[in-house]
C-alpha cells in the first residue's frame, strides 16, 4: 500500500464545511500527511454570506471573498495541525479538482458529500461522484452527521 503523504480536501464553503475540515485535519494527523484545502470558484458562485455587487458576478470580488474564507479556515485548522494549507483557483468543479489531484501528485482527496438523491440528485448532480469516478488516486467520502 503507498503512503499517504499528500491529502486534498476540495470544500464549498457551505455548511458543513467545517465538520468536513475536522475531520480531514484528524485524518491528516493520524497519517502525518500535509492537508491542502482546495476551493474552486465557478462560473456561478453562490455564497450564504456574500452577494456580489452587482447582478454580473464580479470574479475578483468573489476570488477575494473566497481567498478570505479560506485564510480563515487554515488558520483555524493550523491550531490542530500545522501541515496545512490552502488554495482557491477558478476553473470547472470536477475538472479543476480532479487535474489538481493528478498534476500535484496527491495520494488522498477527501471530499465531503451532502447525500442528495432524487429530483436534487439529477438537477444538481453530484460533485463528489463525479471527482471520485473520475480521480486517479483514492478518494475518501465525508458525509455529514445528521444534526
Amino acid at each position: 500500500m503507498q503512503a499517504i503523504r499528500k491529502i486534498v480536501v476540495p470544500v464549498d464553503f457551505q455548511q458543513f464545511t467545517d465538520e468536513l475540515a475536522e475531520y480531514a485535519v484528524a485524518m491528516a494527523n493520524k497519517l502525518a500527511a500535509h492537508i491542502t484545502f482546495f476551493h474552486v470558484v465557478e462560473n456561478v458562485v453562490v455564497y450564504a454570506d456574500f452577494v456580489p455587487s452587482n447582478l454580473y458576478i464580479n470574479y475578483e470580488e468573489t476570488m477575494t471573498h473566497a481567498k478570505k474564507k479560506m485564510a480563515s479556515l487554515v488558520e483555524t485548522c493550523k491550531k490542530t495541525w500545522m501541515n496545512c494549507t490552502g488554495e482557491v483557483t477558478r476553473g470547472d468543479v470536477v475538472d479543476t479538482i480532479v487535474d489538481y489531484a493528478k498534476d500535484e501528485g496527491i495520494d488522498l482527496i477527501i471530499i465531503g458529500t451532502h447525500g442528495a438523491k432524487g429530483l436534487e440528485k439529477i438537477l444538481l448532480g453530484s460533485v463528489a461522484e463525479r471527482v471520485v469516478k473520475r480521480s486517479e488516486c483514492p478518494a475518501l467520502l465525508y458525509k455529514p452527521r445528521k444534526k
